[in-house]
């Protein structure tokens, strides 16, 4: 899969004619033709303050927007979507930056997101577009009350920082809200740390860096050069929950102030480059990420600081099914980097993408480590939950992951995934719920809508309908000139369903023919039929092998 065209959001040539087909996931509908979320392509989940309900924010080829979802937990456990409302963020604005599957530094490949109370609502990094009309231009941050009430927020950038050689070094990489003294932190990379103050009668913005030389933070001087050895970059920001106390995830260590003052508190992590910071869970769990380029590598590590009697970060065991610990540094191996980390009781769910890589999962870290869930039919541990164990019901790119009340006695998961909507879970993730945008489908056949409806060779459109009682159903492609290229299922038991009774790990079309090969570019219909006499036809379009 090549991410980075699939990630083009202005159109370049080559895309300059099905931009137009993009919007929404489906043959010429629009970002708001579906009946759930905004889009499909969903990069950030985040709790709304309130049970029950989700934030989450999507962008596709052409708009940025954000819905409100509303669960309940039905008797059997299962999650049900009793509302979703929707809105369009700015035009010229979003929260993703465009480089977000480019970038190899771990700090840029995520999308910090937080509740920060009544005040600020869903907080976001906000993007503009640079001179070549990319959204890599750092603009300050988003925050949602509602969806009437979406608010930017500029921040300021100092002359100093065109001394940097990327816009992106001082980009929004993590947030922290101070509900008492009604603060919102800012890592900002480069220029360090800013704090919005809403404590007064007038909203204050103050930035700091962080000075290693006195220790202390000390108030940004907009004339003074930078000194990124003396004044470190500031990748993220986290409020311990039991103390208060402000850390700091810097390129020289974990930095944390308290009442004593400020200091360097790990000796294991005190040069490293720690792009982020988790805590939560019971016991309390801190995790920190180091992540850095080293000539054409990325060398990462992931860290734990876990109950009250540890007294530095140590590394985390990845263990085989029989549990033994592994002597690899599987995480380092692995070339991952983490999108999120959210908590529930013991267990920290660590989100994971490949550097360079279409993989992502998540694992399960308990008191021991992280331990491989199965063997592979070639020997090999598995660690990561995705696809494979339910998490998702399609195989896409994960981007966020959140921990939310879904009901009043019970912590809900939250998934998004770019390009199959959001996957929900009751149960600790145990059994899944996937929230997707489209449209509504007539009974029977009445119609067929294939999600997304413009694919490259490998990717994979989801054939939709839905049925009015069980049937055997047959699905077959057909080219422009009503030549059948592909039989994709075949007499196929399906059950009727309320939504829609597509099967999707089975009904699916990934722009090949029967045999394997990757169909020329592309019109193509998909024909639907059941033992009944019904029969329903959607289309897609391929970009052909020649656009991978």
């Amino acid at each position: 899969m090549n991410l980075k065209n699939l990630f083009a959001f202005k159109a370049v040539p080559q895309f300059a004619m099905v931009a137009g087909l993009l919007v929404g996931g489906s043959l010429c509908e629009n970002a708001f033709a579906g009946e759930t979320l905004f889009s499909n392509y969903v990069f950030s989940v985040a709790p709304a303050g309130e049970i029950g309900k989700l934030w989450a924010f999507s962008r596709d080829n052409s708009y940025s927007g954000v819905t409100l979802l509303s669960f309940k937990v039905a008797e059997n456990g299962s999650v049900v979507t009793e509302s979703t409302m929707k809105e369009q963020v700015s035009d010229s604005m979003t929260a993703v930056q465009d480089g977000i599957f480019e970038d190899e530094l771990a700090e840029r490949r995520r999308i910090p997101a937080i509740y920060a109370g009544s005040k600020l609502g869903y907080v976001l990094p906000m993007f503009a577009m640079n001179n070549d009309e990319r959204y890599l231009k750092p603009a300050g941050y988003f925050a949602i009350r509602n969806l009437t009430n979406i608010l930017e927020n500029p921040i300021d950038v100092p002359s100093v920082a065109e001394d940097l050689d990327k816009p992106m070094q001082y980009a929004t990489s993590g947030f922290a809200y101070d509900s008492t003294a009604k603060r919102l932190w800012v890592a900002r990379g480069a220029l360090g740390v800013m704090v919005h103050d809403m404590s007064g009668k007038k909203n204050v913005d103050t930035t700091f860096v962080l000075n290693t030389k006195t220790n202390k933070l000390e108030v940004f001087n907009e004339n003074a050069e930078l000194d990124l050895k003396t004044t470190p970059e500031i990748f993220d920001v986290r409020l311990h929950p039991e103390t208060g106390d402000l850390w700091l995830a810097t390129a020289q260590g974990i930095w944390v102030k308290s009442s004593s003052g400020l200091k360097n508190i790990s000796s294991k992590l005190k040069d490293s480059r720690v792009t982020g910071l988790w805590m939560g869970g019971s016991p309390l769990q801190i995790i920190a990420e180091t992540c850095y380029k080293k000539d054409e590598s990325v060398v990462g590590g992931l860290w734990r600081l876990y109950g009250e009697k540890a007294k530095d970060f140590a590394k985390v065991d990845f263990l085989d099914t029989a549990g033994k610990v592994q002597k690899k540094d599987i995480y380092d191996e692995g070339d991952y980097t983490v999108g999120d980390v959210a908590f529930i009781g013991k267990t920290a769910y660590v989100l994971v993408r490949v550097v360079g890589g279409s993989i992502s999962g998540y694992f399960k870290l308990d008191s021991l480590g992280i331990k491989s869930w199965e063997k592979d039919e070639d020997g090999k541990d598995q660690w990561l939950y995705g696809y494979e164990t339910g998490a998702t019901d399609r195989k896409v790119i994960i981007t966020s992951l959140t921990s939310f009340p879904i009901s009043k006695n019970r912590t809900g998961l939250a998934i998004a995934t770019y390009g199959n909507g959001v996957s929900v879970s009751a149960d600790s993730g145990a059994t899944w719920s996937v929230v997707l945008n489209r449209a509504r489908l007539d009974n029977n056949l009445g119609s067929v809508r294939m999600v997304p409806s413009v694919i490259t060779p490998g990717d994979e459109a989801l054939v939709s309908y839905k049925l009015g009682k069980e049937s055997k159903v047959t699905i077959e492609v057909f080219s422009y000139d009503m030549r059948k290229v592909r039989t994709i299922v075949k007499d196929a038991v399906r059950n009727a369903d309320a939504s829609r009774s597509s099967n999707p790990k089975e009904d699916y079309w990934d722009g090949r023919d029967d045999h394997g090969k990757d169909c020329t570019m592309g019109v193509y219909y998909i024909r639907v039929k059941d033992n009944h006499g019904h029969i329903g036809w959607g289309k897609a379009m391929t970009l052909g092998g020649n656009f991978r």
